[in-house]
């Protein structure tokens, strides 16, 4: 399975016992989703690798303990620590018309309602207090938001991804810092 076709579901965080549990977080919107999965794919040295499931039990907060076929003592388990765990991107399930995944919109030009054509989709970011997209604009990285007030929706057959951004927004990557922001960033950091 090649990593391109496939998504990051979570990870795995700790071993559980001494029969070669493991604890997995899913990173998901909706981990109960995934509550009847027989198979994963673990990053092992750069490769996806299929685990089986023989058991997975859920926890609080989107955290399975999950006992794998062919892994049997602590030993094995602990080699499985911090692994990404992935899936087919055919698993993810269905949207609404109106909404998107991240991995889809890589590449899109994004289009503002009220300044038109700006930039392209570069990455998304996972920030502790909210998510952040990244476009590539006027030769710079400019980070938005991820919100459905900003993010408005996404034109597939057009390869493009409207938005609204907030007053103000564009104008801190496009305002030249004077010499006197200069001084004031030097005074700041005295």
């Amino acid at each position: 399975m090649n990593i391109d076709a496939c998504f990051q579901l979570g990870f795995i965080v700790k071993t559980h016992g001494i029969k070669g549990q493991v604890v997995a977080f899913f990173d998901v919107d909706y981990p109960e989703d995934y509550e009847d999965l027989e198979s994963v794919f673990l990053e092992q040295q750069g490769r996806l690798v299929p685990f089986f499931i023989d058991a997975m039990e859920p926890q609080q907060k989107g955290r399975f303990i999950i006992k794998f076929e062919d892994v049997t003592t602590l030993e094995q388990a602990e080699k499985l620590r911090n692994s990404a765990l992935y899936l087919p991107l055919d698993e993810l399930p269905e949207l609404e018309e109106d909404q998107f995944y991240f991995h889809e919109v890589i590449g899109y030009i994004v289009v503002d309602e009220n300044h038109g054509e700006l930039g392209t989709v570069k990455e998304f970011y996972d920030m502790p207090q909210q998510q952040l997209m990244a476009m590539d604009y006027l030769d710079q990285e400019m980070l938005i938001p991820v919100m459905d007030e900003i993010l408005l929706r996404a034109d597939h057959e057009a390869k493009k991804l409207h938005v609204s951004l907030p007053e103000g927004l564009l104008e801190v990557y496009t305002q030249p810092s004077t010499p006197d922001d200069a001084d004031e960033d030097a005074e700041e950091e005295k």
